[in-house]
């Protein structure tokens, strides 16, 4: 393909996805990369398997005349870069917990089921799967597939807004009466507390949740009037101020 192009890159990446589409489960493409990735199974090695997957990869390569730089191949590898990321064979529960956080609006105290599973993930922690860590892992699965199925909001109904800190993390949610007068959940969010506010006293921890709803739910409550389930009267009149303000 003649250099310069402006529809080169689009055109070699749709021309390189089609004609390596059968391989593409086990070898996905990106551009001029491809990557293969390889599990032992039915008693084979996991060596074994990427033999093959790596044969049958280079025949298609061969046969429609592909040609790979030998120089930027890297083969038998734990784990590999792909778009400036190290991908290995111990990102199950990153990868989990990346889909997971993708749709934390539907789980109510997401960061605090999840803590378990993320101090896994720190740097320096040793890997140990406890009976903590399978129940988070349960909890955040049920929470992701059980009701309550999310409102959509109105903007002509008053917002009720909860709120709460706890030793680990702080949560809200965004809840509306339905025209049946039902309590709806339109969003839920919450996150772990920094090192810092660990050392926060109980009623200084609601402070920065209530900064954290009123940031993160700013579309759905700026200009509109709303009601908050404060459970102390210093977080109340501290909200009160900033709504005068």
């Amino acid at each position: 393909m003649p250099q310069g192009l402006k529809n080169a890159p689009a055109t070699f990446n749709r021309c390189v996805t089609h004609l390596l589409r059968s391989v593409r489960n086990r070898a996905p493409s990106d551009f001029d990369d491809v990557f293969v990735h390889s599990r032992a199974v039915n008693g084979e090695t996991d060596v074994e398997v990427h033999k093959e997957h790596l044969r049958k990869l280079l025949g298609l390569m061969c046969k429609h005349k592909l040609y790979a730089n030998l120089k930027k191949c890297i083969f038998g590898a734990s784990e590999i870069p792909i778009l400036g990321c190290l991908v290995g064979k111990n990102g199950e529960l990153r990868q989990f917990l990346g889909l997971a956080t993708y749709l934390r609006k539907y789980v109510e105290n997401y960061a605090g089921k999840i803590r378990p599973l993320s101090q896994l993930l720190k740097k320096g922690a040793e890997w140990k799967w406890t009976a903590e860590c399978q129940q988070a892992f349960d909890a955040v699965k049920q929470g992701l597939t059980k009701t309550p199925i999310l409102a959509v909001a109105d903007q002509d109904r008053p917002f009720h807004v909860v709120w709460d800190a706890s030793d680990i993390a702080i949560g809200c949610a965004l809840m509306q009466h339905d025209h049946e007068c039902f309590v709806c959940v339109v969003y839920y969010q919450s996150r772990q507390l920094k090192p810092a506010e660990h050392n926060y006293p109980v009623h200084d921890k609601k402070l920065p949740s209530m900064k954290y709803v009123l940031a993160k739910f700013q579309v759905y409550l700026l200009g509109n009037h709303l009601q908050t389930d404060g459970q102390t009267e210093r977080v109340n009149r501290v909200l009160g101020d900033l709504l005068k303000s």
